[in-house]
């Protein structure tokens, strides 16, 4: 049954555990790429930092290239919805919410991939 991660460690644990790190790593990179925006993701990254490249890679999207930011959730297809509750007043903040976001999507395509 899918288990829905609240944040970015529960994420990574559970990804760990279902053996699909690696495979969440990938489909991040591919993504990524995708929107042009190739963040290249090495496969041997400790989790926490690869939580802090997405984060870093999100926070500068959004203060020096806003277009390709929302390009990029378009691409992943991170919930329009979930994204405008979000508070947008603290930058670094709102960056590591936006990256919970789009692991968490990444996510969920990693384990329907993988199950179904």
């Amino acid at each position: 049954m899918y288990t829905q991660p609240v944040n970015i460690e529960s994420l990574i644990s559970l990804a760990e555990e279902e053996h699909l790190y690696f495979k969440l790593i990938e489909q991040t990179n591919k993504d990524f790429a995708l929107a042009n925006e190739a963040i290249a993701i090495p496969l041997d990254i400790f989790p926490f930092q690869f939580k802090d490249l997405v984060h870093e890679k999100v926070l500068k999207l959004i203060q020096f290239k806003f277009a390709e930011y929302l390009n990029l959730l378009y691409i992943i297809d991170v919930s329009e919805t979930e994204i405008k509750k979000l508070d947008g007043s603290d930058l670094v903040e709102l960056a590591e919410q936006v990256s919970f976001l789009i692991l968490k999507r990444e996510w969920q395509k990693v384990w329907f991939r993988n199950k179904y």
